[in-house]
């Protein structure tokens, strides 16, 4: 298969980093923008992507016994890039007569991402578009007013993924109603039938992936040589991740007081203070004066009782 689909390449954000897009299937919605990068505060920007629509079918022919894949994309980008063409045709060997067919055309059909100042951020938007599979060239498969859908990650918030269907859906030829975030099936003889899953939306702490329609095809035309087409389609799909939160520093030591950064001063405790005899008239040699005046106070009064024995005799 040839596809003239129209691609922009992706710029690499961060010092690794691995970009990620939506693409079409539950899980997708669960793991898109789960690409990695390191060092936040050294260039980490974030991540943002965003598709108008994507194909993943399986086309069986007619004279053949097998599979014929048609994958193909619209206005594929990721951060930072946009993109606006609206038609977007496909070839299939086997497949009418080996010409070319429209997948989509439409009125307005932009994609665009961006990631800078702390934010990551995917929109798409397409307005009046027609989608058609093979094996049925006038037979839209699907026909929408218009559908939007954003994903927003900023740094430090919760992100946020939202998709809208604003105006009438048409599918298989039958118009559909149905409330926001619903499922539908739509059911036509003869032809097959088409599950529509609307406003796919899926945020983490730091991811976001939105999808405004999301298509799960089943169809048996019978048709310039297609027995049947299977697969899923995705309409106006937007994802994105947030940039690393940088590290706030950690609060200086605290100082002591004077600002000097000198360890304290320690007093050391006082000795016993020595009891004051200034006030008896005494100090520290006082017991030992005491002590030889009453020697020499008995030594006299000996010699004077000797003295008046001598004089009696």
């Amino acid at each position: 298969m040839n596809s003239n689909a129209f691609r922009l390449p992706a710029r690499r954000l961060g010092v690794i980093a691995t970009a990620t897009v939506l693409v079409a299937g539950p899980a997708a919605l669960a793991t898109a923008g789960t690409a990695s990068a390191t060092g936040g505060d050294s260039g980490d920007k974030g991540r943002a992507s965003a598709v108008v629509l994507r194909t993943g079918l399986d086309v069986s022919l007619l004279n053949k016994t097998l599979n014929v894949p048609l994958k193909v994309s619209l206005n594929e980008v990721q951060a930072p890039a946009s993109a606006g063409k609206t038609a977007l045709t496909a070839e299939l060997n086997g497949v009418n007569g080996g010409q070319p067919f429209s997948v989509l055309r439409a009125d307005v059909a932009t994609a665009k991402a961006t990631a800078e100042n702390g934010k990551a951020e995917g929109y798409s938007n397409i307005a009046r578009a027609k989608v058609h599979v093979p094996g049925l060239p006038l037979l839209s498969l699907i026909e929408v007013e218009q559908v939007t859908s954003k994903a927003v990650c900023a740094a430090g918030k919760r992100p946020v993924a939202e998709a809208n269907l604003l105006g009438g859906v048409t599918v298989l030829g039958k118009k559909v109603t149905f409330s926001a975030g619903g499922t539908t099936q739509v059911a036509v003889p003869g032809v097959g039938e088409v599950r529509l899953d609307l406003s796919r939306t899926h945020t983490t702490s730091r991811t976001a992936a939105a999808t405004a329609l999301e298509l799960k095809v089943s169809v048996n035309p019978l048709k310039l040589n297609v027995a049947e087409v299977e697969g899923t389609v995705t309409l106006a799909g937007a994802s994105c991740e947030a940039p690393a939160a940088v590290a706030k520093p950690s609060a200086p030591p605290v100082k002591p007081q004077g600002g000097t950064g000198e360890k304290p001063v320690v007093a050391k405790p006082a000795k016993p203070a020595e009891a004051n005899l200034a006030e008896t008239g005494g100090n520290s040699a006082t017991p030992y004066l005491v002590g030889g005046g009453a020697l020499l106070l008995a030594g006299g009064g000996a010699a004077v009782a000797m003295t008046r024995r001598g004089r009696r005799g």
